[in-house]
């Protein structure tokens, strides 16, 4: 009976690795990445700067807000008269629904920065092939996954680069919602992220991931518990229609990513207006690493 209990639960185990996709090694494995280590905390709206081997990360805490194209300079500028003070940009990535960026460039990010603004750059690339929203189903990872993210990543910090975000930056894959207990999607797509984020990393950029609570980061924490690696150094949850807060989620241990690794989506699709300028935007709360402009 003794016998029989371990080998269940050896079964089970393998079960579950099998769900969250970490039986399948991407080729070459090498080194680790830590999603936890973090500079001290910071009071409400400071930023702080951060020590390591790469460039010196720029956390903030505070309010933020991300909307589908960028705003021009002068209605960043008027809405310094809200409480938000850093922007999510979505500065590429063959999912982007905005593709059509006007605004932005490597001026209007110098810009933004004078005007006292911190910048979260957002990239969405392929999505999981199990991925819910049916207009991002035609941007789904291939048969081949680590080099699918792996060459996205080369192309988010050569786009990142171009407009002035410099090493030591996070770069945030937004991953919409998938089916995570899909146990063929979750590896295939594990791998993708895992290839995404190694060659962030190795470029001297900080790897984010940006998705639901409920599964992308449910998935991410599932992983981190069991040990993989090359996991997110930073991660970007939505959960909509609960009390913002970064240590309420349940989808995530409190000692995972911690501390200034966090940002949550709280509310999203709604209209604010400030200095007489009127956005669609998501509202945010974040305590984490921003963009640094060069």
């Amino acid at each position: 009976m003794r016998w029989l209990r371990c080998h269940k639960m050896i079964v089970g185990f393998g079960f579950v690795l099998l769900l969250l996709g970490l039986t399948a090694a991407p080729p070459a494995e090498a080194g680790s990445w830590s999603p936890g280590a973090a500079g001290a905390a910071a009071p409400e709206g400071s930023p702080v700067r951060e020590s390591g081997a790469r460039p010196a990360a720029l956390t903030f805490k505070g309010r933020a807000f991300d909307t589908c194209r960028a705003p021009s300079a002068d209605t960043m500028r008027r809405w310094r008269a809200s409480q938000y003070r850093a922007v999510g940009v979505y500065f590429g990535g063959r999912g982007r629904a905005c593709r059509s960026q006007p605004h932005l460039s490597h001026r209007w990010m110098r810009t933004v920065e004078d005007q006292g603004w911190r910048v979260l750059p957002l990239y969405v690339g392929s999505q999981s092939t199990c991925v819910f929203a049916r207009h991002k189903k035609n941007v789904r990872i291939g048969r081949h996954p680590w080099k699918q993210g792996t060459a996205e990543a080369r192309d988010a910090v050569k786009r990142a680069s171009a407009l002035g975000i410099g090493q030591g930056s996070p770069l945030f894959l937004d991953m919409e919602a998938y089916e995570y207990r899909n146990k063929r999607c979750a590896r295939t797509t594990l791998l993708f992220v895992r290839g995404w984020n190694r060659e962030v990393s190795r470029r001297g950029y900080l790897p984010g991931f940006y998705s639901s609570a409920a599964s992308g980061v449910r998935h991410m924490e599932l992983s981190r518990r069991a040990g993989v690696r090359d996991l997110p150094s930073v991660v970007w949850f939505a959960r909509w229609g609960v009390k913002n807060g970064l240590n309420r989620e349940p989808a995530l241990r409190k000692t995972a990513w911690t501390p200034a690794r966090r940002i949550h989506q709280y509310a999203g699709n709604v209209r604010e207006r400030h200095g007489g300028r009127t956005l669609l935007i998501d509202r945010n709360v974040m305590h984490a690493p921003v963009a640094r402009i060069e």
